[in-house]
């Protein structure tokens, strides 16, 4: 392995630290799951193809669901799409009548990201890029730009709000033809959903609508052919904390949302939207609880249910539903080791503790809270980097006398129950699919 920058180890161990996902180096940290990546790399693949795509990514809190839709972000940056992404809040939901979908769209355009500019605020390079790929067209075409880009706009005039939605895009090149910084800004603005007025619309860009509660759905189904337009290969959109939806405590809000995820979902299955993909993640009772889960809405249930054949060991990635496996012991294993020689800066120099300590760790971990480290990794590996931490500030500190003194809880309590054999095989790593079969120390 290479060294790794100080700025890349520092960013990702405060993260981990804190108990919160890390935005960078994801890729140093990751072990197993190889086949749920594969699945949601296929996924990446039909929107390039400009297919469309739905995925509910489902695990315990701290399982590692938000770390994983991060990675997926990651691999879209590879592959050229425009990504969006929001965490789902009581001010935040997919369906409001009070401006709570408006602040989600807003938040999703937000942080959209692309490659070049993967922290959000992108939106007005991917609208600037928009217009270089016309200009570009019109030249090896010897053409008039402007009539150039009004014909790319026209594909989306037969769409819900297209027409407003091509007129603003077209008010934006007219500014950026002419110069006019305050037209460009407006047409941003529209696109952000920062217009709360029809009036305000109409005097600023000349359109009659805005981006409303009502529209949310039909506004990212625009912007992401727009994007293909754009030379980009299509829009991913990953919404976290679904679970806020389940505790809403009005039935007829919680059921407008999930009609919502219905139609959404049926679009998908449908192959009626062009170039999006759409991945959020909940927790199981999100999903499976019928009095107020999914599940409770049967059109969703009916869609949404297991394949009754994967059972036994056999798994279907394919369907909707994508259901986190927990680490196995071999995986957190690896995990340990990777965290260890991120925080040594990669210099196998500069390790604190031997690898008999994993080991020991894990026994210490496994007596404290049983097999939820495993399902529920997050306060497992916050530990772990606390550990690396005081040895590092303390020279001649026994990681022995430590182990002893670490107060772990688990997110969800987390059962006792038989622990992994400490006689198993010698462990090896499968280079191809990052799967460890057994180790032993």
């Amino acid at each position: 392995m290479s060294k790794i920058r100080a700025k890349d180890r520092d960013a990702l161990i405060q993260s981990l630290r804190a108990g919160v996902v890390p935005r960078v180096g994801q890729h140093l940290i990751q072990v197993g799951r190889s086949r749920e990546i594969e699945a949601l790399v296929k996924d990446i693949e039909r929107i390039v193809e400009g297919g469309s795509t739905f995925r509910l990514v489902t695990g315990e809190y701290g399982s590692g669901k938000t770390f994983f839709l991060n990675l997926i972000r990651a691999i879209a940056f590879e592959k050229k799409l425009v990504t969006a992404h929001a965490d789902l809040s009581p001010d935040r939901r997919l369906h409001a009548t009070g401006g709570q979908a408006r602040s989600l769209y807003a938040e999703l355009m937000r942080n959209l990201s692309t490659r070049a500019k993967p922290d959000g605020g992108a939106l007005p390079g991917v609208v600037q890029k928009f217009v270089a790929t016309a200009k570009n067209e019109a030249k090896a075409q010897g053409a008039d730009p402007e009539s150039v880009i009004h014909g790319k706009l026209e594909s989306l005039s037969e769409m819900v709000n297209g027409y407003d939605f091509a007129s603003v895009i077209a008010a934006y090149c007219r500014g950026f033809e002419e110069g006019n910084d305050q037209l460009q800004a407006d047409a941003v603005r529209w696109l952000r959903g920062e217009f709360s007025t029809k009036t305000d619309a109409k005097a600023a860009l000349g359109v009659r609508t805005f981006v409303d509660d009502a529209s949310v759905y039909d506004q990212l189904k625009l912007f992401s052919r727009f994007v293909r337009l754009a030379g980009y290969s299509g829009l991913l959109i990953n919404l976290d904390e679904m679970v806020n939806l389940y505790k809403l405590a009005n039935t007829q809000a919680r059921n407008a949302n999930y009609e919502q995820i219905l139609r959404i979902l049926n679009d998908s299955l449908q192959g009626t939207v062009e170039g999006l993909g759409v991945v959020m993640g909940g927790t199981p009772e999100f999903l499976m609880d019928t009095r107020r889960g999914l599940y409770s809405y049967s059109a969703l249930q009916s869609r949404l249910a297991e394949n009754s054949f994967a059972q036994d060991g056999l798994v279907d990635l394919t369907g909707p539903v994508m259901r986190l496996t927990s680490l196995s012991p071999e995986d957190f294993f690896v995990l340990l080791d990777k965290l260890h020689h991120v925080f040594a800066f990669g210099e196998e120099s500069q390790y604190l503790l031997p690898q008999e300590a994993y080991k020991a760790f894990m026994d210490h971990c496994h007596k404290r809270i049983g097999e939820a480290y495993f399902r529920t990794p997050r306060t497992t590996i916050k530990a772990f980097v606390d550990l690396l931490a005081v040895l590092e500030q303390n020279p001649g500190t026994q990681w022995q006398n430590l182990l002893g003194q670490i107060n772990i809880q688990s997110d969800n309590g987390g059962a006792e129950v038989d622990g992994f054999d400490d006689t198993s095989a010698t462990h090896e790593s499968n280079n191809t699919d990052n799967e460890l079969t057994s180790f032993k120390l």
